[in-house]
């Protein structure tokens, strides 16, 4: 939990839990909460005060989200137990700032009928893309951003004059760039393999792609980056192989998004490996280096901060920025309620 910018832990069993322990340390009367709703599918294109017909909505994607959405809805519920129906509840979505990407990029090309049944692409981290998409607007001139969220979970966002364009995840946060334990983006035809010849069936897939793969698949160590960077210095090279295929499809994708916004201003580094990790910034930026794309070597390495790395002649601009979706959230509960 983290209150005024202290971060503790908590032993939690249920949303219950957690919601005690908040107002606990809470000195005054509640006047409003805000809620982070993973998937708000195609009927909430912006934050929303809940209503009946709000959770309702939730509800229905819990189908897409299994193990947020339901998660959340007992939280939403849990509060107004405790909270009373005189206190706003306010749902924030995570892909409601993805609602902007146009049709030719949120449509699979898949049989038409798929986006009857809402299989089309949602994107993921919107609150933290959001988030620091405005604070780079206040850092540096950049109509044209790619925001890189690299943590555990990680994405890319195209973002044009503050609004989405393009995202690398999709249908659900498995798709796009490697991540910590989930593959990103594969051949669909392995898995069809794996099902006729190998035998697996969903829950064998859902547990490989997403707990196997990624940096601890490659590596057989670890899906944390610090671990892989340690192991490198000790000569592993299934580490090294796991960190060269992580930048390289990381930039591929760089290259996408790029390709969506038809230029690039400024390259934006958050979340726990994108705030945190030199080294990799580093290798990014040299195989982007025929951009133009320069970093002040002294900057780079220390960013405690909110700060442009990029060297004074590069041609784009680079951040690293720490993201903070708990006030994204609280500023859209501010904007709505």
């Amino acid at each position: 939990m983290r209150l005024d910018g202290a971060t503790s832990t908590l032993a939690i069993q249920s949303p219950a839990d957690v919601l005690g322990a908040v107002l606990d340390t809470i000195p005054g009367p509640v006047e409003m909460v805000g809620h982070r709703v993973v998937h708000g599918g195609i009927a909430f294109r912006e934050t929303a005060r809940i209503t009946p017909e709000v959770k309702e909505g939730i509800r229905t994607y819990c189908e897409f989200a299994p193990e947020h959405n339901r998660l959340e809805l007992e939280a939403i519920e849990e509060a107004e137990r405790i909270l009373g129906s005189g206190v706003p509840q306010i749902a924030v979505f995570d892909t409601a700032f993805h609602a902007t990407i146009p049709e030719p990029a949120r449509v699979y090309p898949g049989p038409y009928e798929w986006l009857d049944r809402g299989i089309r692409r949602y994107g993921f981290h919107g609150i933290s893309h959001q988030y620091v998409s405005r604070r780079a607007a206040q850092m540096v001139a950049c109509d044209r951003l790619v925001s890189c969220h690299l943590g555990n979970g990680a994405s890319l966002a195209a973002i044009r004059s503050g609004k989405s364009i393009d995202t690398t995840m999709g249908f659900t946060p498995l798709e796009g760039l490697m991540m910590g334990t989930r593959s990103g983006s594969l051949d669909p035809g392995i898995l069809i393999y794996l099902v006729r010849h190998k035998g697996y069936d969903a829950a064998e897939l859902d547990r490989l792609l997403n707990r196997e793969s990624g940096l601890k698949g490659i590596s057989g160590t670890s899906g944390d980056m610090r671990e892989i960077l340690s192991a490198i210095d000790q000569g592993n090279e299934r580490a090294r192989l796991a960190f060269d295929i992580y930048v390289h499809r990381l930039c591929r994708e760089i290259g996408g998004m790029v390709a969506s916004l038809g230029g690039l201003d400024a390259l934006l580094f958050t979340a726990g490996i994108g705030e945190n990790c030199p080294p990799l910034r580093a290798a990014v930026c040299e195989r982007l280096s025929f951009w133009g794309i320069k970093l002040d070597v002294a900057k780079n390495a220390h960013t405690p901060e909110d700060a442009d790395i990029a060297a004074a002649d590069s041609a784009v601009r680079v951040l690293v920025v720490h993201t903070d979706e708990d006030w994204e959230i609280a500023r859209e509960c501010v904007r709505v309620g």
